[in-house]
């Protein structure tokens, strides 16, 4: 009797399988019979069989390796570098194939080992195992041609690759495929849970120190030999050329990658050479070469340290060349406001076409402008302005010191005087020139610390051309005012400007009606040569001081009755009259013919004085009589009268001759000339209007004084107000935190001097507004 072993159902169907698994291996054609019955007979085998699912993979996974053992001989056995990898190439592609459909019809085989391991399947990892049913078998394929082919020949691999990208730097055309499909069989070969960690150290590392080995040396010599202008244009185009090729070979399933490569290159290239570019920096600063400029902060912007050594330098250039510019036309600027805005705005965009154009508007550059040119702005090493006030209340002002401040702020004020005042200036230009010119002023005024200051003389210019009625477009006046309060001027004076236009409006009837009241009283003739503005004092008037001068006789009637009519409709208000804000047309008969003279009052004055005696000589301290002017202002009024440049002859002489106001001496004699005149393209005329107010001053010496001590008054006020204001808020702060926060709240109007915050803190704790903590002098504590 004998025993008769059963085959099982793997023995029945291998041997009919077998030749199927070798097709696909070998890319051959399948038959749809043969392709259909393979699935068929692998489920029946898995489901009928124990273990079979087990068995079924060894047999499947031996015909792979056996393949895979062939196709790493045919890829040994190649020599050079191209060969190789093109050999490689082929055999990995051909692979990559097998692996997409051999697993295929063996989905049965990973169904069977997984519930085998788990014990039971659900049917939602059911769903998700026909998804990816080839994972199972493909990853033991891909372990395969890991551990047989690739982990022989790594190296050769490795070095082959480095080895064609080395020719193709040089010049030498490649088939870059070659190297892509080392890349991706190696990214594929990585493992499930990072399929990048396999790639990072085979082949990202190796590239990386292949690029860092070729441009060490080659970026060196190429700047030893070529230069540094040469050298960062060579850099450029490595670059370029560099991240070109890197987004070929490298993976860019995610940014690593090339982040690195970028690294690495600026590391390279730019790093080794950041010293000489940030020496050469100010030279080509100096001769403006913008491309180049750029050209380094393309550069040196990709570097850790980034281009904070170009913005300092470059705020240093900015400061220095704008101060000597201003200084070596210094003589001319301070004497010409309208030279010293156009200086001041040609470097304006001068420097801001170059942070453009090299640096893009790249916001530290502009940041680095914009602290640059404050500077320039409120330098008073070349333009200053004294200002004499007490900063700690109850001082006087004769023991206070002079506070240079920048006079630019003045000469601001001036340059819209200009623009808004019926000049020679003024009328060359379009309404949309002076606009434009305007809205540069308001650029300017972004960088000056001491707005205030500004706002004080634009006050004082804006009063001289209401009360003349001097300004040549009324709405370019209003429009100014609302670009001042849209530029956060301070408000305060914004809005007595406001209310200068309004009292303007209101004066206009007053004395519409005091004419009326005029003529009612058969006062005809003063009606018509009279005309009154009265004007709200805060508004219109700083200063306590009152000029003094003898009027004529006819102007000497008119007050009484100006007055007598303004109490009659106003109950205890009081008129206060400012000669120096007046003016008037007189007319002058002399030897060549008739002529109207616009004049102040107190050039009305001094010309009244020879009415009764026109050819007769009068000296200084007889016209000081006469007149009842203060020494100062009467040399000033002269002055106005003797030194009129654009006039060819002089209204009045003087002897001896003078060459400016101090030279006037008492015994000094004037006359009328005469033979004054207006020539007008060579030829004399005998009738015309001549126009002497443009020079003249709005206010005496002592009200210049308070009207500095006002300015820094009000800043006092100010002060105070903010420091009470932040110690209500925070109720403890350091010294320094205070500091900071008081710059911050007032830098819109001024910027407070140490000095001056430190009187006034003293001040407030004197007063019991705050106090010192007792366990830190440098702590601030509120006192309710």
């Amino acid at each position: 009797m004998s025993l008769l072993t059963r085959a099982t159902p793997f023995e029945q169907k291998w041997p009919s399988w077998r030749p199927s698994v070798l097709k696909i291996l070998k890319q051959e054609a399948v038959s749809k019979d043969e392709w259909q019955g393979l699935f068929w007979d692998v489920h029946s085998v898995v489901s009928w069989e124990q273990h079979g699912g087990e068995t079924v993979l060894n047999a499947v996974m031996a015909e792979v390796n056996s393949f895979v053992e062939r196709a790493a001989y045919r890829v040994s056995n190649t020599n050079g570098n191209s060969a190789l990898l093109r050999q490689y190439r082929i055999e990995w592609e051909m692979f990559v194939a097998q692996s997409k459909y051999l697993p295929l019809p063996f989905h049965a085989v990973e169904n069977a080992m997984r519930t085998a391991a788990i014990g039971q399947v659900s049917i939602a990892s059911n769903a998700k195992r026909r998804e990816n049913g080839s994972v199972f078998i493909g990853q033991r394929m891909l372990h395969v041609w890991k551990a047989v082919i690739f982990g022989h020949i790594t190296s050769r691999l490795q070095v082959s690759a480095m080895e064609l990208l080395k020719a193709e730097r040089n010049g030498e055309v490649i088939d870059s495929q070659l190297v892509v499909a080392v890349r991706e069989s190696i990214v594929t070969m990585g493992p499930e849970n990072d399929k990048l960690e396999f790639y990072k150290v085979y082949f990202e590392a190796v590239y990386l120190a292949e690029v860092r080995q070729h441009y060490y040396h080659l970026g060196q010599a190429y700047l030893q030999n070529n230069g540094l202008l040469s050298y960062m244009e060579y850099v450029c185009t490595t670059l370029s050329v560099e991240i070109g090729k890197g987004e070929r070979y490298l993976e860019q399933s995610r940014g690593d990658s090339m982040t690195l490569l970028r690294t690495c290159l600026v590391e390279v290239l730019v790093v080794t050479a950041k010293e000489a570019m940030e020496e050469e920096f100010p030279r080509l600063l100096s001769v403006n070469d913008v491309f180049n400029i750029g050209r380094m902060f393309f550069l040196l912007d990709k570097t850790p340290i980034g281009v904070l050594n170009l913005v300092m330098r470059l705020e240093t250039f900015i400061k220095d060349e704008g101060l000597a510019d201003m200084k070596q036309h210094a003589d001319t600027i301070v004497s010409d406001c309208e030279k010293y805005v156009e200086k001041l705005l040609g470097l304006y965009n001068r420097f801001s076409d170059l942070v453009k154009d090299a640096f893009k508007n790249d916001s530290r550059f502009l940041t680095c402008r914009d602290k640059a040119f404050r500077a320039i702005v409120n330098d008073v090493s070349i333009f200053s302005l004294d200002l004499a006030g007490s900063t700690a209340p109850g001082r006087r002002a004769q023991n206070s010191k002079l506070i240079p401040e920048s006079r630019c702020p003045e000469l601001l004020a001036n340059y819209c005087d200009l623009l808004l005042r019926k000049t020679p200036q003024s009328r060359k230009l379009t309404s949309e020139q002076i606009e434009e010119k305007l809205k540069d002023v308001i650029l300017v005024l972004k960088y000056v610390q001491n707005t205030d200051v500004f706002m004080r003389f634009h006050q004082s210019h804006l009063v001289r051309r209401l009360i003349a009625e001097s300004s040549a477009d009324s709405e370019k006046e209003e429009n100014m005012v609302q670009w001042l309060r849209h530029s956060g001027m301070p408000s305060e004076y914004v809005n007595k400007l406001s209310r200068m236009f309004q009292d303007i409006k209101v004066s206009q009837d007053v004395s519409s009606a005091f004419k009326e009241h005029l003529k009612r009283r058969q006062h005809d003739s003063l009606a018509s040569m009279v005309n009154i503005k009265i004007l709200n004092h805060a508004a219109w008037s700083r200063s306590s001081e009152r000029a003094t001068v003898s009027l004529p006789i006819e102007l000497e009637d008119v007050i009484p009755e100006a007055e007598e009519f303004y109490s009659g409709s106003h109950n205890g208000r009081k008129l206060m009259w400012h000669h120096n804000l007046s003016n008037a047309v007189i007319t002058m008969e002399n030897d060549v013919g008739k002529f109207d003279l616009e004049v102040t009052t107190f050039q009305m004055a001094v010309l009244f004085s020879w009415n009764q005696r026109p050819r007769q000589a009068i000296t200084f301290e007889d016209l000081q009589l006469s007149t009842e002017l203060t020494d100062v202002e009467l040399r000033r009024t002269l002055w106005s009268l003797l030194h009129v440049p654009r006039l060819k002859r002089q209204l009045l002489s003087v002897e001896p001759p003078v060459k400016s106001p101090r030279e006037i001496e008492t015994a000094s004699v004037f006359k009328i000339n005469h033979n004054f005149a207006v020539v007008r393209n060579g030829q004399m005329q005998k009738r015309g209007k001549v126009s002497f107010v443009g020079k003249i001053h709005l206010a005496t010496e002592k009200a210049r004084k308070e009207d500095g001590e006002g300015i820094i008054a009000l800043r006092v006020l100010r002060l105070q107000e903010a420091i009470v204001k932040i110690m209500k808020m925070r109720k403890t702060i350091s010294s320094t935190n205070l500091h900071m926060e008081l710059i911050s709240m007032l830098c819109n109007m001024f910027v407070p001097a140490k000095r001056m915050i430190k009187e006034q803190i003293e001040w407030l704790i004197e007063h019991e507004y705050m106090k010192r903590d007792e366990r830190s002098i440098e702590t601030f504590i509120y006192v309710a």
